[in-house]
């Protein structure tokens, strides 16, 4: 999904995936199904944003089937001539398809998790691919996005969390409270898994519900509880 987004950001018109043809792949058997679902899914967040789910296309062809792929790829060509260029054909700015692209790009991890019964599904008849995901489904996908904090009261600066984040979101310093950047935070829920279940320091937070501002960071200093208890 990354490659194609980043792809469309980069100002191809149109994407183009060609893969075995189902059950037929002798490499990784299940590969051209995830496809399928995976394709299916970026179609509809395309569409979601306003892009033609046209401009993205995936065809099984076999590695024998020279003639066919050349006239899969011709029409294809010719299919995206016709839309013209990604987002001026739309009405939508390249400044702000670009936004929404890389909010998407952000947000993949959140949405694999979101989707991933429908993502790993083989359906016999390939046909059913481009009916799972519905309209009505993306727009809850979005507006019902979690957030992740991490309370102040209960973090004692592990740094455990801070070291699993996959995009160091976390700001953290030795006996500092640990902080989330919100604006690269990938909702992936890494932190909330990886937090020590002593201390239950990340909390996840519903769609509406207002991530607390962060302490200033001369308020950050973790006392520890162990030492709570001795000067007690």
């Amino acid at each position: 999904m990354a490659f194609v987004l980043k792809a469309f950001a980069s100002g191809a018109d149109g994407v183009i995936i060609c893969c075995c043809l189902p059950g037929e792949c002798h490499y990784v058997p299940q590969g051209n199904y995830n496809a399928f679902s995976m394709v299916s899914l970026t179609k509809k967040l395309l569409e979601h944003i306003g892009i033609d789910p046209e401009r993205l296309r995936l065809n099984p062809v076999s590695a024998a089937e020279g003639v066919l792929f050349a006239k899969v790829v011709t029409n294809f060509t010719s299919s995206m001539r016709e839309l013209g260029p990604v987002g001026k054909s739309e009405g939508i700015e390249q400044d702000e398809l670009k936004s929404k692209l890389q909010e998407i790009t952000r947000l993949i991890p959140y949405i694999k998790i979101v989707e991933r019964e429908k993502l790993i599904l083989h359906l016999d008849d390939v046909e059913k691919y481009s009916e799972l995901y519905t309209s009505e489904e993306i727009e809850k996908l979005f507006s019902e996005v979690v957030s992740y904090y991490i309370d102040p009261e209960k973090c004692q600066a592990c740094m455990t969390c801070a070291k699993r984040c996959p995009v160091d979101a976390i700001i953290s310093a030795k006996k500092q409270v640990h902080v989330i950047d919100q604006e690269k935070c990938i909702k992936c829920g890494t932190c909330l898994e990886a937090c020590p279940p002593k201390f239950g320091a990340v909390t996840k937070l519903s769609f509406g519900e207002l991530v607390p501002p962060p302490l200033s960071e001369d308020q950050r200093t973790v006392v520890r509880k162990s030492k709570e208890k001795k000067a007690a």
